[in-house]
């Protein structure tokens, strides 16, 4: 960075709010007289070229985003206001009524939350909106669930999002789950603006939410739009870097509606100190911004202030974070933020340049593409490279398989490659998705959303390839793979038997069914007693599951209770174990043979020197090739003896509960485990018979512990009701409280950058009047208790609860570690 920028941020520090509108005459002198100098550093926007030829010329229009909050704060209203002010709805959807668009399943509507994400495919802004020499955009959005037991629901989705909106209620401010999914998209890089809804509700207040904001989400706010308020309620929205009224209560928000809305007064003084503070903010953090300030003083036009907070949003690091306002419910505010969806949000060729994994090394995919071109012989090329990140079965149409195309034009007759399960499927159908409406399309460009239909095994985190020779099939290019999504372990479990051999083979189908659209939800079958196990991420995930189940897929069973997963994990090393699998698998003969060592994980590091590995349900799977022979492929061998393992793990030989924190190394020797060509079948064989030949050895030397899950639960409760909820968590439920904080005077986390005193928020109506609201005087004061808690204990916590707290509480969990469980209770168990 030039020392004339470095000078300019210094002036700013000691300069705060109101104070850019002199130059001082040494950065005159400066510029004077380091005129031929190095030019300023500027954050562009990163486009990357990456050797795609993006066959649509409008893919700079094209926005994927996601609606990411916690339970409650108005996703889905938000989203149906969106499909109404575009156009696509004749009247918005209410959640309360049950007849939302995205929030299509039946369980959805009677809860009235959202279980699963639902992609939809609109155009902004509308023709009537558009302005002279105008373009609409194609805006691919995904709604996704907001409790905490399908944070899997949020995080799969994640990584195909080009951008993100972060939705806060404007009374509760920044609540658990917000936290847990705002630093999500922040480890995945995902550039995210926030809007504060329910402002015209009771209680909200805009300044204690962008307050929250600042102490929670470790980021200084840019309050870009404030609102108008009228009496004790929001009225309206004022963009404070347009200076102008961009939404307006009982309009359609068309320019002629509010061309007549003034700005005077306080709300016109107000806006000015907002825009000076964005201005100063941004001129902190982009060089380019600060050259134009330099040279023209605070009065910056639009336009400017605009690309520089583009350019500081697409840096995704979550150093300054854009808010805006509004109230879903009586749609203020979200035309506007559609609006500014197409201004800052990033399209696909604006992101940075995404990462692949071919065989065992991750490389850019430019590095990728260009390796299979360009020589005199013709090479295998991709024609078209997809990622799945959903799939979800309809009642029509069967499986939809929700992908994002990276490259390339993803035709809807071309046979795909599926380069994690190594197999080729053809596709019967490709559409658009409004949730339960669909549009047939002949093709998917480069960043598109979409889905496809008649694709037999497909699951999430699956990579898609079309290609235009067969001879990919034996280059390593068929092995190139997406980053696949990283399942956690279950934590709750039920028990179910089917009612008739005929209704089993139809249960197990609909079980193998549920388990592809959520891999989060595993299923198994006991043999012996032939009952099957159904596990999953908490107590509301698995009555989903049933019910869906039960009224989607017509499955009859006999149902257990839901009951804790316990988890089973060795305490010392096991000794090398050799198993020979000679038996004939679906009419094939074969015979393979491998070596196991199984290691215990918990209670000590992670490993660093680790070769290529599987990560499954906390436990680490290795494969080592002592010898290799030139008639072995590496990859598929690989990828069997990982299987085995990966099944042999799902029962542990004390319980048959699964294992758990298990580094498992297998070695495979050419020179004494290769018995000339075998079936896959038969490695998987050999790697699940030296598994549990290990685990049972172990069990018989009594090394097998039991683990069991502790959630990390966050209770907002009155402070009349602290005190019997903490000594309840202490004295009967057998957990830790680990920390009290007081929800009125919430101070900044540990580490946080920001500094309190330099956040600028607008003050809220009550503020000027001489009494408060009376839902302000009557409101308790609320404490959040953060507990460690053993999750047998939490089952039904949440009934507890309600009779301590008359109702007055929230509760979110989520799983924290496993615990070795001890004394009286491993003997009870």
């Amino acid at each position: 960075m030039s020392r004339f920028a470095l000078a300019c941020r210094a002036s700013l520090r000691s300069s705060r709010l109101g104070r850019l509108s002199r130059l001082p005459s040494v950065f005159l002198t400066y510029r004077v007289n380091r005129s031929n100098a190095r030019r300023f550093s500027s954050h562009t926007l990163p486009h990357h070229d990456v050797g795609i030829q993006y066959h649509d010329t409008g893919i700079q229009y094209v926005r994927n985003i996601g609606i990411i909050a916690h339970i409650d704060a108005g996703k889905t209203t938000t989203t149906e206001q969106m499909l109404y002010n575009c156009g696509a709805l004749k009247h918005a959807g209410n959640v309360d009524h049950g007849d939302t668009v995205t929030d299509f399943l039946p369980m959805e509507r009677r809860r009235g939350i959202t279980i699963q994400s639902a992609a939809i495919t609109f155009h902004w802004p509308p023709k009537e909106r558009l302005k002279h020499n105008g373009r609409q955009h194609v805006i691919n959005l995904i709604d996704t669930p907001g409790h905490v037991d399908f944070r899997f629901e949020v995080e799969r989705c994640m990584p195909v999002l080009d951008g993100a909106v972060c939705i806060i209620d404007g009374v509760e401010g920044v609540e658990t789950h917000t936290e847990r999914v705002w630093f999500s998209a922040q480890e995945f890089k995902v550039p995210r603006v926030i809007f504060v809804n329910k402002l015209d509700r009771d209680g909200a207040s805009f300044k204690k939410s962008v307050q929250d904001i600042a102490l929670k989400l470790d980021g200084m706010p840019l309050v870009c739009h404030i609102p108008w308020w009228g009496r004790d309620t929001i009225r309206g929205v004022v963009d404070v870097i347009t200076r102008s009224v961009v939404s307006w209560a009982g309009t359609k928000d068309t320019h002629e509606e509010l061309s007549d809305k003034i700005l005077e007064g306080s709300i016109k003084d107000e806006t000015e100190r907002a825009r000076e503070n964005l201005i100063e903010q941004l001129c902190e953090k982009d060089d380019e911004l600060l050259e134009m300030w330099t040279l023209q003083g605070k009065d910056l036009p639009a336009e400017a202030v605009k690309k520089s907070l583009r350019r500081v949003i697409n840096e995704c690091d979550g150093s300054l974070i854009p808010i805006f306002a509004g109230s879903s419910l009586k749609n203020i505010g979200v035309a506007a933020l559609l609006d500014a969806v197409t201004d800052y949000l990033p399209s696909p060729s604006d992101r940075p340049e995404l990462e692949v994994r071919v065989g065992q090394t991750h490389q850019p995919l430019s590095k990728v593409l260009p390796a299979t071109t360009g020589s005199k012989k013709p090479k295998p090329h991709i024609d078209a490279l997809a990622s799945v990140f959903k799939v979800v079965n309809d009642a029509r149409r069967g499986m939809l398989t929700f992908v994002r195309v990276y490259h390339g034009i993803l035709k809807k007759n071309t046979s795909m490659w599926n380069a994690n399960l190594q197999q080729s499927e053809r596709p019967l159908g490709m559409m658009q998705i409004s949730a339960a409406q669909t549009v047939e399309i002949p093709h998917l460009s480069p960043g598109q959303i979409g889905a496809i239909t008649g694709l037999k095994a497909a699951r999430t985190g699956d990579t898609l390839l079309t290609f235009g020779s067969h001879k990919l099939l034996r280059s390593d290019l068929a092995t190139m793979q997406v980053r696949p999504p990283d399942i956690p372990p279950a934590v709750a479990f039920i028990v179910l038997d089917a009612l008739s051999p005929t209704g089993a083979k139809a249960l197990e189908a609909a079980l193998e069914s549920l388990s592809r659209e959520d891999p989060s939800l595993r299923w198994s079958k006991d043999e012996k007693t032939e009952q099957y196990t159904l596990s999953g991420m908490g107590t509301l995930h698995l009555e989903v599951a049933r019910d869906r189940l039960e009224n989607h897929y017509k499955a009859e069973a006999y149902w257990g209770a839901i009951s804790v997963d316990y988890k089973e994990c060795l305490t010392v090393p096991t000794a090398p174990h050799r198993a020979v699998f000679d038996k004939v698998v679906a009419g094939k003969e074969g015979k393979a043979a491998c070596s196991v060592v199984i290691e215990p994980l918990q209670g000590r590091e992670r490993p660093t020197e680790l070769g290529p590995h599987i990560e499954r349900d906390g436990n680490i799977i290795q494969v080592e090739f002592a010898q290799q022979s030139p008639s072995v492929d590496v990859e598929i061998t690989r990828q069997q003896l990982t299987n085995g393992a990966i099944s042999a793990l799902a029962r542990g030989p004390r319980r048959n509960s699964p294992m758990h924190s298990c580094l498992v190394t297998i070695t495979y020797d050419t020179t004494t485990d290769l018995f000339g060509p075998a079936p896959p079948a038969h490695l998987a064989g050999a790697a699940h018979k030296a598994v549990r030949s290990a685990l049972k050895e172990a069990h018989q030397q009594g090394t097998v512990s039991i683990f069991e899950p502790v959630m990390l639960a966050t209770i907002v409760c009155p402070e009349v009701s602290a005190g019997a909820v903490q000594h309840d968590i202490h004295s009967v439920r057998g957990g830790h409280v680990l920390e009290i904080k007081d929800m009125q005077n919430m101070p900044a986390r540990d580490g946080t950058l920001v500094d309190v005193e330099d956040i600028y928020a607008p003050p809220d109506p009550y503020e000027f009047q001489t009494t408060l609201r009376e839902t302000q005087i009557g409101r308790p004061r609320m404490l959040e208790i953060t507990a460690r808690v053993p999750f047998v204990e939490m089952l039904d916590y949440d009934n507890v609860l309600r009779s301590k707290t008359a109702g007055r509480h929230s509760l979110t969990m989520s799983l924290d570690t496993f615990e070795r469980v001890t004394g009286p209770r491993e003997k009870a168990l």
